[in-house]
């Protein structure tokens, strides 16, 4: 069985913050439940690692709690964020403009690998 979740935020819109919730939680949970958990977040969704855009989206309108309060809860529980290098160009930022929680930036050929040839199940939004 596999121990490794990847859970690629790509379609999520980060207009619209009732789509934020759902893969960060399942994303914090699964790390609860000791798995190995990679989010991957490319076009739209991208967005969110960039420092000052997750501070200030909320999952519902009225929340006390940022969207940047669940990556850093679900970071705190194990879970490894990453931004797709295509996002660097598409949203004219750097590294050093990612947040914290982001552990790096990866390129296509690595979801292609994990996903063909890693042990890993996937979930994308």
């Amino acid at each position: 069985m596999s121990k490794k979740l990847i859970i690629v935020m790509v379609n999520t819109d980060t207009r619209n913050g009732e789509e934020l919730g759902a893969p960060l939680f399942q994303a914090t949970v699964a790390a609860a439940m000791d798995y190995e958990v990679e989010v991957i977040c490319t076009a739209t969704a991208g967005r969110l690692m960039n420092k000052g855009v997750a501070e200030k989206l909320v999952v519902k309108p009225g929340s006390p709690k940022s969207v940047y309060e669940f990556i850093k809860d679900a970071h705190e529980a194990g879970v490894k964020f990453f931004s797709c290098s295509p996002n660097l160009e598409l949203f004219d930022v750097t590294q050093a403009d990612l947040i914290p929680e982001c552990s790096g930036v990866i390129g296509g050929a690595y979801l292609i690998e994990q996903v063909m040839e890693g042990d890993c199940k996937v979930l994308t939004y």
